[in-house]
């Protein structure tokens, strides 16, 4: 099966770019966590929202509430595509710091993601 590669582009082909399974998974989690629920008309509780927990405080209590929400997103969207082994989210400043721990359904592969979203990776 073909998947377009996210962020779209073109390849040097002059084509539309395409990827493979292990990355258009990684690509969809990507895609979960930094689309705040509402931005998709047709779906409008697809995402983990994350992008708007960078400024907000940051506390033991609500990285645990988050981590929880956004494993049960996940399990929601992806659930058919991964399972959830651990799953870490911390701010450092402008920037937050996805860490996933998953197994590929497919293919029973332990994968761990780090994900980087604003600030400097």
């Amino acid at each position: 099966m073909r998947h377009i590669d996210h962020p779209f582009h073109i390849d040097a082909r002059g084509r539309t770019a395409d990827t493979t399974d292990e990355d258009h998974i990684r690509d969809l989690i990507e895609q979960f966590l930094f689309t705040s629920p509402g931005e998709r008309v047709n779906r409008p509780d697809f995402g983990g929202g994350l992008l708007r927990k960078v400024f907000e405080p940051n506390s033991p209590e609500l990285a645990t509430a988050l981590e929880f929400a956004v494993q049960a997103g996940l399990q929601q969207w992806l659930g058919d595509l991964i399972e959830v082994r651990s799953l870490e989210v911390t701010a450092e400043e402008a920037a937050l710091r996805v860490v996933l721990q998953y197994a590929v359904r497919a293919s029973g592969e332990v994968r761990q993601e780090t994900l980087v979203q604003g600030g400097v990776p």
